[in-house]
């Protein structure tokens, strides 16, 4: 795995220590940041579902001010953080979490936090086989805590894997194919 564009272009990141882990291609994270490269400079980007933390560190490479790392395994949020090391990202830029997906997000929607500042793009890659759902339902419930009024919710699933078209607040603008995976793009929905 590879950074493909930016600050960090070229640097090799270390991948998953076994096959249980499904990275996003190069080639699939490529077509997502050509089509979020408009909203990517200064976001706050959340990688819920991180894995080795290779699309975050891409928006970092590609000028988000911060993101928010999610991932629920030791071994991989050491990963990440490896990643991270290697491509000398700080504090300042990256927050590292170890949290279940669900949890994470139920804690940081309830949140009343004065300090709590929503994302701007959210990227959720989970195993192919997990149910979305749920977390699809609390960014439905939540949109205007979890997203900025322009936020983006981008989710990876496997092509096969139909996902609504609307779920509580956020409409489905687009959906990507590439090989296996797709990507289907949701933002805040207009009045219904």
């Amino acid at each position: 795995m590879r950074i493909i564009a930016g600050k960090y272009r070229g640097r090799n990141l270390e991948g998953p220590p076994s096959l249980d882990v499904r990275p996003t291609s190069d080639r699939l994270r490529e077509t997502l940041f050509n089509v979020i490269a408009p909203r990517i400079q200064g976001a706050r980007f959340l990688d819920l579902c991180a894995g080795s933390g290779a699309v975050g560190i891409e928006a970092l490479s590609r000028d988000a001010a911060h993101v928010t790392f999610v991932e629920q395994t030791v071994p991989m949020i050491a990963l990440i953080k490896s990643n991270l090391q290697l491509c000398r990202i700080g504090a300042s830029e990256a927050t590292v979490i170890r949290a279940e997906a669900e949890d994470y997000l139920k804690r940081t929607g309830g949140s009343s936090n004065a300090e709590w500042h929503p994302w701007d793009i959210a990227f959720f890659d989970p195993p192919y086989a997990m149910d979305h759902s749920s977390i699809l339902a609390i960014f439905g419930a939540q949109t205007s805590h979890l997203l900025s009024n322009q936020g983006l919710l981008i989710v990876e699933h496997h092509h096969k894997t139909a996902l609504p078209a609307r779920f509580g607040k956020l409409d489905c603008g687009r959906v990507l194919k590439q090989g296996d995976s797709a990507l289907s793009f949701y933002e805040p929905a207009g009045p219904e």
